[in-house]
C-alpha cells in the first residue's frame, strides 16, 4: 500500500500541474496484477465475453483476461499511442491477436455496444464522466469492474475489499416509467396499471388493477431480470397474491406471473406481457365508494 500511496501522490501532483492545460486528466499508472487477476475473478469471464478496457494503458487487464480465457474476445483504447503500440505487439507475441485489438482513441468515443465486461482503472472524477456513457450504450447486464475507485452514488453489486478494493456493477435495465398488461385468471380478464420508478439498479413502483391501488415489494433489478410481489384485491376474485418475473426487453417485459386468489388453495401461473407507455391508467379518477347503511 505504500507504493500505492506512493504512485498516486505523485499522480495527483502530476494531475495538479497539468490542470490548467487540460480540464480532466488521467495519468498513466498500471494496475498490479495481483488486482487485475482479482477485477476479472470478480467478472466471472464467459467464453462469450466481450471485455472494454477504458484507457487500457499497456494492455494488461484485457491480455490477461484473454489468457484467463482463451475463447473470449477484447479490446482497449487509449490515449496514448506509445502504450497502443506496445499493447497489440504484446498481444502479436502472446498470440492473441486475432481476438484482443488496441486502438489509439479516447475513452469518451469508445462504442460500448457489443461490450460484456468494461473495465476502468482511472482517476475517480474521470471514471465518473464516463458513467453516464455506460449506462445510456452498454446493454443491460454488462458488468462492470474497476480497480480501488468507485462509480459516485452508483453502488457497486459486488466488493471484494482484500487486499485493495475492487468493484463490479451489474448495468441494470431501464424500468422507469408507465407499465400496463392484462392477466387472463379463472375466465375474467384484469387489467393492470403500474408507475415505477428507478435509481440505478434500485426500483420501487406502485400498482392498480380496477379501483385499487397498492404498493410493490420485493423489487429487484439485476440486468434485464426484472422481478417484484403484489397484493391486491381483484374484483370477483378476492384478495390475491402476485409474483412477476420476466425480462426487460426495452419497452416491453415478458416473463411469467404466478397468482393465488384467496382463499390462497390454487396457484396459477400465466404469461406476462407488459409495455411501457406515455400514460397511465393509474391516475384515471376512482369514484366514490358509497358507504353501507
Amino acid at each position: 500500500m505504500k507504493k500505492l500511496a506512493s504512485t498516486l501522490l505523485w499522480s495527483c501532483v502530476l494531475v495538479a500541474t497539468l490542470a490548467p492545460a487540460q480540464e480532466r486528466f488521467s495519468p498513466y499508472v498500471p494496475s498490479d496484477q495481483e488486482n487485475v487477476e482479482r477485477m476479472l475473478k470478480l467478472a466471472q469471464l464467459r467464453d462469450d465475453d466481450v471485455v472494454v478496457d477504458l484507457g487500457s494503458g499497456d494492455g494488461r487487464i484485457v491480455l490477461t483476461a484473454a489468457r484467463m480465457n482463451r475463447k473470449l474476445r477484447g479490446w482497449g483504447v487509449d490515449i496514448d499511442k506509445e502504450l497502443v503500440d506496445r499493447a497489440n505487439a504484446q498481444a502479436r507475441a502472446m498470440g492473441v491477436a486475432d481476438r484482443v485489438q488496441f486502438f489509439h482513441r479516447n475513452a469518451f468515443d469508445a462504442d460500448l455496444q457489443e461490450a460484456t465486461v468494461i473495465a476502468m482503472w482511472l482517476w475517480p472524477e474521470f471514471q465518473r464522466l464516463l458513467r453516464p456513457q455506460i449506462l445510456a450504450q452498454a446493454r443491460p447486464g454488462t458488468r462492470v469492474i474497476t480497480n480501488l475507485w468507485d462509480l459516485g452514488t452508483w453502488p457497486p453489486d459486488e466488493e471484494d475489499m482484500e487486499p485493495q478494493r475492487v468493484s463490479k456493477w451489474i448495468v441494470p435495465a431501464r424500468v422507469e416509467g408507465y407499465w400496463g398488461w392484462e392477466l387472463s385468471l379463472e375466465g375474467r380478464r384484469v387489467s393492470y396499471a403500474a408507475i415505477l420508478e428507478q435509481r440505478f439498479q434500485a426500483a420501487e413502483g406502485v400498482a392498480r388493477a380496477g379501483n385499487r391501488r397498492e404498493v410493490l415489494h420485493d423489487v429487484k433489478l439485476r440486468g434485464d431480470e426484472f422481478s417484484f410481489t403484489l397484493n391486491l384485491t381483484l374484483d370477483g376474485l378476492g384478495y390475491t397474491r402476485h409474483e412477476f418475473r420476466g425480462r426487460v426487453l426495452g419497452d416491453r417485459i415478458e416473463g411469467t406471473a404466478f397468482l393465488s386468489p384467496a382463499p390462497h388453495e390454487k396457484s396459477y401461473q400465466v404469461p406476462w406481457r407488459a409495455a411501457r407507455g406515455a400514460t397511465s391508467a393509474y391516475f384515471a379518477p376512482t369514484g366514490l365508494v358509497e358507504p353501507q347503511k
